[in-house]
């Protein structure tokens, strides 16, 4: 979804619309799966990465600027641990119990008129 919004800075507000959001690239270099007895199965992600481009317009009272944007998200860890109980019918449900994720880096590359 595009994102919308203001903020004040200073003397005044700034606008800014971010559209058009796409995910041109992901990369899971190390990925694993254990299965942890009595609760369920832990997922690792190590070393991934992220690439998207965009739209962006930005807004004051002094200017406006429009343009193209590319973020690159990269060192980024996730662990995830999904329990596997049964329900009263004895199917397996899956539910996520813990999630926990870290970026290392990030590296905007705007490209607009100004």
């Amino acid at each position: 979804p595009d994102l919308n919004g203001h903020e004040k800075y200073g003397l005044g507000n700034v606008k800014y619309n971010i559209s058009r959001i796409r995910v041109t690239a992901v990369e899971f270099p190390s990925a694993s799966i254990s299965l942890l007895p009595g609760t369920g199965i832990k997922l690792v992600i190590a070393n991934a990465s992220l690439t998207m481009d965009m739209n962006w317009s930005l807004r004051t009272w002094m200017f406006k600027d429009t343009g193209r944007s590319t973020v690159y998200i990269s060192k980024v860890f996730a662990t995830a641990i999904f329990s596997m109980p049964l329900d009263p019918t004895g199917h397996t449900l899956i539910s996520l119990t813990s999630c926990r994720t870290t970026s290392g880096d990030i590296d905007i590359k705007l490209h607009g008129k100004s």
